[in-house]
């Protein structure tokens, strides 16, 4: 595990701990020896998580659209920012940099990114671990909807079994590092439509 991509919150939330808790996991990948790939702001949780890697000697990749780099809130410390010209530019050239991913709470943003990785990883494009850090259980409700999605025919319980979670960093991390993707198979044909 060389990179880890996090994808989290551009604020800090309403409970001081997000913000601690994504220091933490930015300064335990940086003991880890794991790079962090992340937004490339320095504003709320995505800043926060930098801040840690950064403080321990941790190398951090950027990646943010020229769009929000012009408004002035790109991370000016980091080992390298990578600009490009789209959100979707964005998200793609994280998974390029990472070997895994990690969400920290956040908005739309922060799920359209995990929930895309994980769209991709069941449609057998890549076969990286991805972890939820289910800080204070910001994502109860969402781990609850996950499986309301299988009990309801929607998701199979295979691939609600993709998505890692904790709400510790160190049980998350050793989930990810052990992580063994599932082969994937045909998942629709003519008689399950």
């Amino acid at each position: 595990m060389k990179r880890i991509t996090v994808f989290c919150g551009s604020s800090f939330g309403t409970n001081k701990y997000y913000e601690k808790h994504a220091e933490l996991l930015g300064q335990k990948l940086a003991q880890e020896k794991i790079e962090l790939v992340y937004g490339g702001a320095n504003v709320g949780l995505m800043g926060a998580v930098a801040n840690g890697a950064l403080s321990k000697q941790g190398k951090v990749i950027g990646v943010l659209p020229n769009f929000l780099e012009s408004k002035e809130i790109a991370h000016k410390n980091l080992t390298e920012l990578i600009l490009v010209d789209t959100m979707h530019e964005r998200k793609t050239k994280m998974n390029e940099l990472c070997d895994g991913v990690i969400a920290l709470p956040g908005g739309f943003g922060t799920l359209e990114e995990v929930f895309e990785m994980l769209n991709w990883g069941q449609l057998g494009l890549h076969k990286k671990p991805i972890g939820v850090l289910n800080t204070n259980g910001f994502y109860d409700s969402l781990i609850n909807h996950l499986d309301k999605m299988v009990d309801e025919g929607f998701l199979k319980e295979v691939n609600r079994n993709m998505i890692l979670i904790s709400d510790d960093i160190d049980v998350l991390l050793a989930q990810i590092k052990s992580y063994k993707a599932l082969e994937v198979e045909k998942w629709i044909t003519k008689t399950t439509t």
